[in-house]
């Protein structure tokens, strides 16, 4: 049995009337001696039951029968709700107006903390709340578990009609336990006639809440674009920092959950300190930490720089970092929002640091280094050098970024370091091999092949036995002149006076065809 239900058998005759508003039938029991005050399994006596239907007539009946009427009329149930609190909740003016009569109450608060006046309110019965009020009920305590006032509570509902009235009345910057006002009630669940009715009675656009978030920020989080303009209108500071280490603006709860109307409507009246400041962090770093290629759009468009600035926030030196963290991709972003957003960056002109080129080796993001490789190509000079023997240490991942390294324009040359050729997979070293002159090897790396291939960790194609044909030496001939960087841009090959078929000879097209490195092979490599 739950102890909230009402069963007849726990109601007394008088309370049953009441509840059916049968006020002759009550009149009688009342003439015969029944009591009043007799209370059901809730705690509920005849006058709750009257009070919580409407009935005024009966309500007006037990009051004039009581003994004690001032304690009557404020019976409590077992959750210390009074006839009045019901007559409120349900909107009963005229059983409410009986109450007060009587001496009800008005502030009295249930278990829950909750009024007359908040259950009016949070019901939408405007007369019984304008009732309430004329009798003398407090309109600026707070209520609710959290503190609200009955004015909190007419906004989150929406109950304009109410909103309109309280505002004459009550305090509009009345807190609760988290700092929160009406207003950012309004702009937190966008309710832009409430907040509108906020805003022309005087209440502060700016206010901030215990964490520091402003009724802007929250507006914007929510994508709440109406709110976001009134506010903007009414003078709502962008500008104001919204958290304690000072750098969290609207614009970054905008870009953070992808509201991309809300994001273009406060790029222009940001400070652009925000951009690259130091101690700053860019807007950019929340469009991409949350994986939104929507966000980063508008903000790279608008100017915003692709390498923003180094974020302790996130512990990254720059976004296309983060793309690559792990913790990127722990958050749930998926591969083609990576990619979207990578190549964002890298359009905008976004500049790949040295350990950033060195991630990508590992694989664990597959798409990246051959999206660096496309639009940035391989770094120069002491970074390439350096990128270079990074690879050279992760020869167990070689299946991966060999043939990526190789089509950008690496000298495979750079490759044949001993390291290389004793602990190479065997058809990595194949392909690496068919890039070179495999007869001019030096004896110390052809002693090494010799090893393996008795050793059985390599397995040599027939032809790497015999002098390499004139048309491949010819090629290594072409592109020890022209270079191999060149040599692989298609523009440049292109342009050479021979047939469409060698200029793909020239760029090593076959030997990429005869060798297929799989998506599985190359993650199993990576991991």
């Amino acid at each position: 049995m739950l102890f909230t239900e009402c069963y007849q058998d726990t109601c007394s005759a008088v309370a049953l009337a009441a509840r059916r508003g049968e006020s002759r039938q009550l009149q009688r029991l009342l003439r015969k001696g029944h009591s009043v005050d007799v209370k059901d399994n809730r705690g509920w006596c005849a006058l709750h039951e009257a009070a919580a239907e409407g009935h005024a007539q009966c309500v007006r009946l037990l009051l004039k029968t009581s003994d004690s009427c001032e304690d009557y009329v404020n019976s409590l149930t077992h959750s210390s709700e009074t006839p009045l609190y019901f007559a409120a909740k349900n909107g009963h003016l005229r059983a409410a107006r009986h109450l007060i009569r009587a001496g009800a109450d008005l502030n009295k608060m249930s278990d829950d903390r909750t009024s007359p006046l908040c259950a009016a309110v949070d019901s939408g019965h405007k007369e019984v709340v304008e009732l309430l009020v004329s009798e003398g009920a407090e309109v600026n305590g707070t209520y609710y578990i959290s503190g609200w006032s009955c004015l909190h509570q007419a906004v989150y509902k929406g109950h304009t009609e109410i909103v309109k009235f309280l505002v004459n009345v009550c305090s509009l910057e009345v807190v609760d336990d988290y700092g929160i006002t009406p207003l950012f009630v309004a702009a937190q669940y966008g309710h832009h006639q409430c907040l509108e009715i906020l805003v022309n009675a005087g209440a502060n656009v700016n206010c901030q809440v215990n964490d520091m978030a402003t009724p802007l920020l929250i507006a914007a989080q929510e994508g709440h674009l109406s709110c976001v303009e009134l506010l903007l209108a009414n003078k709502a500071d962008p500008n104001l920092y919204c958290n304690e280490e000072q750098w969290q603006l609207p614009i970054h709860a905008a870009a953070q959950f992808s509201r991309v109307s809300i994001l273009e409507r406060l790029i222009p009246v940001t400070n652009r300190e925000c951009d690259r400041g130091w101690g700053q962090v860019s807007p950019v770093y929340l469009a991409v930490v949350s994986g939104q290629a929507e966000s980063l759009r508008p903000l790279l468009r608008a100017g915003y720089s692709p390498d923003a600035q180094s974020c302790k926030e996130f512990g990254y030196g720059c976004p296309l970092d983060m793309v690559l963290g792990s913790n990127f991709w722990n958050a749930g972003s998926d591969i083609h929002q990576s990619r979207e957003i990578t190549k964002m960056l890298l359009v905008a002109g976004a500049r790949i640091s040295l350990d950033t080129y060195i991630m990508t080796l590992h694989g664990n993001v597959p798409e990246h280094l051959s999206l660096f490789l496309e639009y940035s190509g391989l770094p120069k000079g002491k970074q390439l050098e350096a990128v270079v023997q990074a690879a050279l240490s992760k020869v167990a991942h070689a299946s991966f970024w060999l043939p990526l390294l190789l089509k950008a324009g690496l000298d495979p040359l750079l490759l044949l370091e001993q390291k290389m050729l004793e602990e190479a997979e065997s058809t990595v070293l194949n392909f690496l091999l068919e890039f070179i002159n495999w007869k001019t090897l030096p004896s110390t790396l052809l002693h090494i092949l010799s090893q393996r291939k008795a050793q059985n960790t390599w397995t040599p194609h027939k032809h790497f036995e015999a002098v390499p044909d004139l048309t491949h030496l010819c090629r290594l001939a072409v592109r020890a002149t022209v270079g191999c960087d060149a040599l692989s841009k298609l523009s440049f090959v292109r342009q050479l006076p021979v047939p469409t078929l060698l200029q793909d000879y020239l760029q090593f097209n076959d030997i990429s065809s005869a060798y297929t490195f799989t998506a599985s092979a190359n993650q199993e490599s990576a991991n």
